[in-house]
C-alpha cells in the first residue's frame, strides 16, 4: 500500500475519487438490500448486505490515506511507525472483511444448490449472526495482527518515514498474512467457482430444453432461483480473482525475488486494481441480481416521480420512460446475453468445465 502515485497530490486525488465512488455506490446498494430484507428475511441477503457495508468501509478507510504524512525529521520514528501501522490496519480490516464476505456468499449459494435439504434446516438468523460475528472477529484479527498490541515479530525493524505496506511489515509477516487469509480462501474460491460453472452449465441445458418444449414450470421453482443467484456469485468470484490475484501473487514474487524490483508496480497499480473490487461488487449486484436491480429501479423511479410531480408534465414526459428504467434494462440485457451464451455453450457440447 503506497500513499503516493507519482506524487502525493496525484494519489490523493485518485484516492478521493475512488473513496467517493466506493462509498456512494455501496451505500445505495445497501439501502436496496435493507429494503429487500425488510420485505423478506433471508440469510443470503444478510451476507450481501454485509459485503456492501464492508466495501463502504473500504472507501471510508482510504480517505485517510490521501493525507500527506508529516516529514520524517518532524515526527519521532516510533510515533510515525505506529501511526502508519494503524492506517494500514484500518485499510486491511475492511478489505479482509470484504473478501471473507464474498467467501460467505459463495459458500451460502453453493450449499443451497448442492445440499438443499440440509441448507433449509441450517439456514436462519442464528447461522447468519454466528457467521458474521466470526467473520468480523477474523477480519479484526488479521487487520491488526502486525499492530502495536499484536505480533511484534511481523513488524519491520526500521521506519524511514515513508508509510507503505512493505515498509512497516516484514516480508515474512506478509507471507504469514497471505498464507493464513488469502491463499486458503483462494483455493476454496477456485473449487467453488469451477463447480458453480459446472452446475450453471448443466442447469442452463435444462432451461434451454424447457424453453424449447414451451413449458416454464421449472423456471418458477426455488431451485431455479438458487441457480440464478449462483450466476451472480460466479461473476462476483470471477471479478475477485481477476482484480485481487495479481496483487497477492506479485507480492509473493516480490518477496522471493529480490532483484525483480516489483514494489513500484505493487504499490502504484496492483493495489489500486484490487481496491477497485470494492466498487465492482455493488455494480455486479445492481446489474446481475434481478431482485436488487428491480429494487434499485423502484427507488430511482420513485425519486424521478417526485421530481416530475414538482413540475408540469409535458408530452415528452408522458411518453419517455424514466432514465432509471433504461439504465437498469442494461442488467436484463447482460443477463440475457449470459443465458444465450450458456445455451450455445451447453448445447454444442457436454458440460466439461471441471
Amino acid at each position: 500500500l503506497k500513499l503516493s502515485f507519482s506524487s502525493p497530490r496525484v494519489m490523493g486525488m485518485i484516492l478521493s475519487v475512488a473513496a467517493c465512488l466506493i462509498v456512494s455506490t455501496n451505500l445505495v446498494v445497501a439501502v436496496a438490500l435493507l429494503k429487500l430484507l425488510l420485505k423478506r428475511s433471508s440469510q443470503s441477503w444478510c451476507f450481501v448486505l454485509n459485503l456492501a457495508l464492508a466495501d463502504a468501509l473500504v472507501g471510508v478507510a482510504i480517505t485517510g490515506l490521501n493525507q500527506i504524512s508529516p516529514p520524517a525529521n518532524t515526527t519521532p520514528p516510533d510515533q510515525g511507525k505506529a501511526r502508519c501501522l494503524m492506517r494500514m490496519a484500518f485499510v486491511t480490516l475492511p478489505c479482509t472483511a470484504s473478501i471473507m464476505s464474498m467467501f460467505l456468499i459463495s459458500l451460502d449459494r453453493y450449499a443451497a444448490i448442492k445440499m438443499p435439504l440440509r441448507y433449509s434446516l441450517l439456514a436462519g438468523k442464528g447461522t447468519a449472526i454466528g457467521s458474521l460475528l466470526a467473520l468480523w472477529i477474523s477480519a479484526i484479527t488479521v487487520g491488526f495482527l502486525p499492530g502495536e498490541m499484536m505480533v511484534w515479530q511481523l513488524q519491520a525493524d526500521g521506519y524511514g518515514g515513508f508509510c507503505a505496506f512493505f515498509s512497516v511489515i516484514q516480508e515474512v509477516g506478509v507471507i504469514v498474512l497471505f498464507s493464513l487469509c488469502f491463499f486458503p480462501l483462494l483455493s476454496v474460491f477456485i473449487y467453488i467457482y469451477l463447480d458453480i460453472l459446472k452446475i450453471a452449465c448443466s442447469h442452463q441445458k435444462q432451461i434451454c430444453q424447457v424453453r424449447q418444449a414451451g413449458s416454464r414450470t421449472l423456471l418458477r421453482s426455488g431451485y431455479s432461483r438458487h441457480v440464478k443467484a449462483l450466476r451472480t456469485v460466479t461473476v462476483l468470484v470471477g471479478c475477485f480473482l481477476v482484480l485481487w490475484c495479481p496483487f497477492f501473487v506479485v507480492s509473493i514474487v516480490h518477496i522471493l525475488c529480490k532483484s525483480c524490483q516489483l514494489a513500484g508496480v505493487l504499490e502504484n497499480y496492483l493495489w489500486l486494481l484490487g481496491l477497485s473490487n470494492s466498487l465492482i461488487n455493488p455494480l455486479v449486484y445492481a446489474f446481475w441480481q434481478r431482485e436488487v436491480r428491480l429494487q434499485l429501479a423502484a427507488m430511482f423511479s420513485c425519486l424521478t416521480g417526485r421530481s416530475r410531480a414538482a413540475r408540469p408534465t409535458g408530452a415528452a414526459d408522458r411518453y419517455n420512460p424514466p432514465s432509471s428504467c433504461r439504465i437498469f434494462k442494461i442488467g436484463s440485457l447482460l443477463s440475457s446475453i449470459w443465458d444465450v451464451y450458456f445455451c450455445f455453450r451447453c448445447s454444442s457440447s457436454p458440460c466439461s468445465l471441471m
